[in-house]
């Protein structure tokens, strides 16, 4: 790859900064450069590449990529803003996608080798539609086998590590989106969220990642089967980024209508106003929640208040720990024994771990259950839409605990036992098919710490408001070098 140009130009009037550096910017700040010609999507691309370069051989975030791939997106968007032609709101921008999506010409490994062959003839929605917003697609990242943990191990593609601190998780199933771009590998990151996939990297990379409501984001991906009715309505795609502001562009762009989603919703972006009043909740349904992460989650209320909202502290909140339950049960549970056996056949040790110590708590798993279970879901949910009509944003925390040492969940049965009790709020928002943001706030030595904020089905712009506010407050340094 040619070195790059090292002339440099103004951000804002005010920040001096060199080609080299053009990976440093948010992805709003390079599209408007891009845009109004200051810069190319070369230029952009080319950068990217080098930080990949720079960086990935010590994080493994990003485990496939073709250059040449991407500076001939790169060059196609210069061609249209050369012809004045109207380019996306994320022209040039160089994003990351997921493996377990489809992406024409990649394999959807989802971190398994059963799959390594699994090449995609059509792109997923998302990716359809982050190129309709002039995004640049810069590579894949890595996942989990069979995106079932919050740690990032696969026997494919290997341990992703987390830029912060490689002896903490970089979180998963989306490790490799969150590592990325905390290490400035992409502007925005794809990921996917079923019990806390998006929101948990974000958290254990110290940077911001929303999940939408259910039907927000269009998915389909035509290599695999049809999914089952647990992951039709829980699972989402969703952006990971270094600013609030880069999470709503990323939002706007990925949820544009596909027809290939029988649940796609043509909700607004923005929804009615609202009064600025958030429900803070230190224990939610009795969580025992570290020092530290209380300390983030009071620290977050008193900046939302500093921003004019009003903040009360509550004792519980609906239930979450049953909610947590059912969707652990709806995700496993429904085709247990076709899960076991092919993650037998595929002899992962961390996914073998979350199918047999999950196996009292969701199998056996037959009609009757699956019915008990959605109907339970209707009352759930009604239960929470309603919380939501006292307080438009609940904040509390996105786990009990500081992200956890890599790969405690495979220690021993008491380990197991503990992460997915700190989880719990994570887990249980999919139940509901909420939406929820962790906004990064700061660090605990060198280990990130940060909230999450929930609100009713399609308040994704509440939660984006009430996280700008919080997000003024201070975040951690970002991109960084990755720590060895």
């Amino acid at each position: 790859m040619a070195p790059l140009c090292r002339w440099r130009y103004k951000m804002n009037d005010q920040t001096e900064q060199t080609m080299d550096d053009l990976w440093r910017l948010s992805a709003t700040e390079l599209a408007a450069l891009i845009r109004s010609k200051k810069v190319s999507a070369k230029d952009a691309a080319s950068a990217a590449l080098a930080r990949l370069d720079a960086v990935n051989p010590s994080i493994n975030a990003v485990v496939d990529h073709r250059p040449e791939d991407v500076l001939a997106q790169a060059a196609a968007i210069d061609a249209e803003i050369a012809r004045n032609e109207a380019v996306g709101p994320l022209a040039g921008v160089p994003v990351t996608i997921k493996v377990n999506i489809d992406q024409a010409g990649f394999a959807t490994t989802n971190g398994l080798k059963l799959q390594r062959d699994l090449i995609a003839r059509t792109n997923s929605p998302v990716v359809d539609n982050l190129r309709k917003a002039g995004a640049v697609i810069l590579g894949r990242t890595n996942c989990p086998a069979f995106s079932y943990r919050w740690f990032t191990t696969n026997l494919i593609h290997g341990d992703t590590k987390n830029p912060r601190d490689p002896g903490i998780t970089p979180g998963g199933s989306s490790g490799g989106a969150g590592a990325a771009v905390a290490a400035g590998i992409g502007h925005i990151a794809h990921g996917t969220d079923i019990a806390g996939s998006i929101r948990y990297p974000a958290y254990a990379c110290g940077v911001h990642g929303l999940r939408p409501t259910v039907g927000r984001v269009p998915a389909f991906n035509a290599s695999l089967p049809e999914r089952p009715i647990g992951p039709q309505i829980s699972a989402v795609s969703g952006p990971l980024a270094r600013t609030i502001g880069d999470i709503r562009i990323a939002l706007a762009a990925m949820s544009g209508f596909d027809a290939r989603d029988p649940w796609w919703v043509p909700a607004p972006l923005e929804g009615p106003a609202m009064p600025k009043r958030a429900a803070m909740c230190l224990h939610p349904d009795g969580l025992e929640t570290v020092a530290e992460v209380k300390a983030a989650v009071v620290d977050a209320g008193k900046r939302l208040e500093r921003a004019g909202w009003i903040v009360e502290e509550i004792e519980t909140t609906p239930p979450l720990r049953e909610a947590a339950e059912l969707q652990t049960k709806l995700w496993l549970g429904d085709g247990y024994q076709a899960q076991l056996d092919t993650a037998e056949r595929e002899g992962d040790p961390g996914a073998l771990a979350c199918l047999r110590g999950n196996k009292a708590k969701v199998f056996p798993f037959d009609v009757d259950t699956l019915s008990k279970v959605l109907t339970r879901r209707a009352t759930l949910t009604r239960e929470w839409l309603t919380f939501f009509e006292t307080y438009p944003v609940l904040l509390m925390p996105v786990c009990a605990e500081l992200p956890f040492p890599d790969g405690l969940d495979h220690r021993d049965d008491a380990s197991f036992a503990r992460v997915w009790q700190a989880q719990v709020p994570q887990i249980a928002i999919p139940f509901m098919g909420l939406p929820g943001l962790t906004v990064s706030t700061g660090l605990v030595g060198r280990v990130p710490v940060g909230v999450q904020l929930v609100s009713g089905r399609y308040r994704e712009d509440l939660c984006l408001s009430a996280g700008e506010a919080i997000e003024a407050g201070g975040v951690p340094p970002s991109p960084i070098d990755p720590v060895r």
